[in-house]
């Protein structure tokens, strides 16, 4: 390059828009090279010719800002409960008034103004909180029944599928959902199963009834990545005498998918360079007209890992043993991503200092134990020793029928802190399964805790929500009563169960004790 020209390039990379600039942020590191050469380059030509550098071409996955619609319901004030708002306040004889979708304000019967259009609800001698998050469910993946015909929760025909999405796999009339509700759960995460090293993409939802799964789909979540390490993609694959077959395996797999990703987003740099400088020729006339370069064909399974990369999708994996976390850990620097949350993670208290400086969060069980060798070194106080130092820690459920009692596992990991001399609040417990929880899933502005300006997802119990004996009275979703005890229906697939046309469906009848049998009497035929 001239020096007239050199001091042209420094000049407009000095005094234009920064088009060049923003263009070199666009390229990831590891071709870092190549976008700041191509950055300069057309900041050069544009410096030394009419006009701002043309605008790149948008980026095919490039998403417009969400939206979340406003809801209508009606006014509603629940007066008189004791209020455990999921962000760390407990309020006795509290007021929560919610309207349109949306709380409005939250405190003692004394400090809230309730309007006199609302309709107030009495719930003395109840306890209010927001509505549970369960982090890491497979509801509607494997349904329930558990049958091959519902199985549909890992697309194992290789190991990694990232381009698949929880979402087209869904079924909205798994009987697991109403059971949740009726558990006091109103948003769930649904991830695909942990057969392969990258499973595809889950999705948040709310349990209201819907027809599909966009009915349901819960507004502005990010998209999540659902990644598993350890035993089970190595055994689904090695029993197939196919990679990976060991932990050796599943991280060349990982590095190979995150490396394909990271070429396919410098394709789609390139490309924006040469749209800039074919505008830049049609805009100077210095060449006949040529037709635009073409955009490259697109994945969709490597656009997901490249927003991984660039942060747009979280990352949530499933790993149990420390040294493997902290593997994924280095995996992750290596290429320039952030684990959001580890889940399962049995041995997470090891390595509780990590993980909170990482700023990476924990979501697990109170106590499963023993069913794999990597589930061996689990204790019942690694909730607890997490919150203590500092982790996002909660508590998810796995499990259909698990989902039904998160409150019960929340207090069971509360208790078994405390013996152990962790002293932490209640309260901490359950932000487990609401704020934390909230946090996991990236919607924590949205929801998790009784705070004006969130949804109001509500819960009304019968007592106190960390006590076995406490039930779900009441459920309220975007403000609306989606759940009152004694008053649920089935869902379509139960519905007319066992039943003769025309007529309603007897209840199911006890079961009659078997009679002993007299003595030398034959044994019934089976």
């Amino acid at each position: 390059m001239g020096a007239s020209a050199g001091s042209r390039c420094r000049r407009y990379l000095e005094d234009a828009s920064g088009h060049a600039m923003v263009l070199a942020m666009r390229c990831w590191p590891r071709w870092g090279a190549f976008g700041v050469c191509c950055s300069v380059a057309l900041g050069c030509a544009a410096g030394m010719s009419q006009g701002p550098l043309p605008s790149p071409p948008a980026l095919p996955w490039e998403s417009q800002p969400v939206v979340v619609a406003d809801v209508e319901s009606p006014s509603i004030a629940l007066v008189g409960g004791t209020l455990m708002t999921g962000a760390g306040a407990e309020i006795p004889d509290g007021v929560v008034l919610f309207e349109d979708g949306r709380i409005e304000a939250v405190g003692p019967r004394t400090r809230v103004n309730v309007p006199a259009g609302a309709r107030q609800i009495d719930v003395h001698g109840s306890y209010v909180t927001p509505g549970l998050i369960d982090t890491h469910s497979h509801m509607g993946m494997f349904g329930v029944p558990g049958l091959e015909g519902n199985d549909d929760g890992n697309e194992a025909t290789r190991p990694v599928t990232a381009n698949v999405r929880a979402a087209d796999g869904f079924w909205p009339q798994d009987p697991a959902l109403p059971r949740a509700l009726a558990a006091g759960v109103t948003t769930a995460l649904i991830l695909p199963g942990s057969a392969n090293l990258i499973g595809g993409r889950g999705i948040a939802i709310k349990l209201i009834p819907g027809r599909s799964i966009e009915d349901m789909k819960f507004p502005g979540a990010p998209p999540v990545l659902k990644l598993a390490c350890g035993e089970n993609p190595k055994r689904v694959y090695g029993e197939r005498k196919q990679a990976p077959s060991t932990r050796m395996g599943n991280v060349a797999g990982y590095r190979e998918a995150f490396q394909a990703a990271l070429e396919y987003g410098a394709k789609f740099s390139d490309w924006q360079a040469r749209q800039q400088t074919w505008q830049l020729d049609q805009r100077e006339h210095k060449k006949p007209p040529q037709p635009a370069p073409l955009m490259p064909p697109r994945d969709f399974g490597l656009e997901t890992l490249l927003g991984a990369l660039q942060g747009r999708v979280l990352v949530q994996m499933h790993c149990y043993r420390a040294d493997e976390m902290l593997g994924m850990l280095e995996l992750a620097r290596e290429f320039g991503f952030q684990v959001r949350a580890f889940h399962h993670a049995v041995e997470a208290y090891k390595i509780r200092d990590v993980l909170a400086a990482r700023g990476v969060g924990v979501s697990t069980w109170a106590d499963w134990w023993g069913f794999k060798l990597e589930a061996y070194d689990t204790i019942r106080e690694n909730l607890g020793l997490l919150s203590e130092a500092g982790v996002h820690a909660a508590l998810h459920s796995d499990s259909a029928s698990l989902v039904q009692r998160l409150n019960q596992e929340a207090a069971k990991s509360l208790n078994a802190a405390r013996r152990a001399g962790v002293q932490i609040d209640r309260n901490v417990a359950l932000s487990w399964i609401t704020s934390n929880a909230a946090w996991t899933l990236g919607i924590e502005q949205q929801t998790g805790s009784l705070e004006p300006g969130k949804m109001a997802d509500i819960v009304v119990w019968s007592g106190d929500p960390l006590s076995v004996y406490s039930r779900v009275s009441e459920v309220f979703i975007d403000g609306q009563p989606v759940y009152e005890r004694g008053a649920q229906r089935p869902t379509d697939f139960e519905l007319g169960q066992g039943a003769e046309l025309g007529k309603p469906p007897e209840p199911p009848k006890p079961i009659k004790p078997a009679e002993p049998l007299e003595p030398g009497a034959p044994e019934p035929a089976p």
